[in-house]
């Protein structure tokens, strides 16, 4: 439920602001405008999208992921609990994801940055963390690898492309989006229940045999 009101919002705000210039200037993550005291900007840039496309793709992977975690910090730590953790998971991992963009662009006048996909990011490693031998993969790519493996070609990919500063796409928040949606849920359920996550991650880890780290077919 919560994911799906996260969703309407933003998918509300971002069609709104492909037409309306004003609201986009007001709300896209600008590192000078931060500078001014226009707080905001480091929570609002996530309701915001370049078009339809970067929209389509960052919901329908929030609907994926961020549904199962919803249902998993709701059954674990009760409804109201798991329902505040839910929220304060993604709005944080909006905040986090974007600061090491804010300090690196400190004063550059000509960056801007947009979307979702820092939080996204965020739930995606929250259910890595949960589900490490869940077979994951990419849209169109017949390649399914356990959650374990998938987290890790993805954070090295990202690394590389941050370094290389390629395809105007941010990688820098989806870097530390999935380190810390990873760190936000081990910390949480340690303080608010006896679930110690990152042990349950690695008890859960097994490869018997290849078919364990890759299935070829959706």
């Amino acid at each position: 439920m919560i994911t799906t009101i996260i969703i309407v919002i933003t998918v509300l705000v971002s069609i709104r602001a492909f037409k309306n210039d004003s609201l986009m200037d007001s709300m896209i993550f600008h590192p000078p405008a931060v500078n001014r005291g226009e707080w905001h900007r480091l929570l609002t840039y996530g309701v915001l999208h370049a078009d339809y496309t970067h929209l389509i793709f960052n919901m329908f992977t929030l609907y994926v992921f961020g549904m199962e975690i919803e249902r998993f910090c709701k059954s674990a730590l009760g409804e109201t609990t798991g329902a505040i953790c839910f929220i304060l998971l993604y709005l944080s991992s909006l905040l986090i994801s974007i600061l090491p963009t804010y300090f690196k662009h400190k004063n550059n006048v000509s960056y801007y940055s947009l979307g979702a996909s820092g939080a996204v990011c965020a739930m995606i490693f929250a259910y890595v963390l949960v589900n490490p031998m869940n077979f994951m993969g990419i849209l169109f790519i017949p390649i399914m690898l356990p959650a374990f493996l998938f987290g890790i070609i993805f954070l090295l990919i990202s690394l590389s492309l941050d370094k290389k500063q390629s395809g105007g796409i941010n990688h820098s928040a989806h870097i530390a989006g999935s380190v810390y949606g990873i760190f936000y849920m081990v910390a949480v359920f340690l303080v608010l229940s006896d679930i110690n996550l990152m042990n349950l991650f690695v008890a859960q880890i097994r490869v018997d045999s290849l078919s364990d780290l890759i299935h070829i077919g959706f």
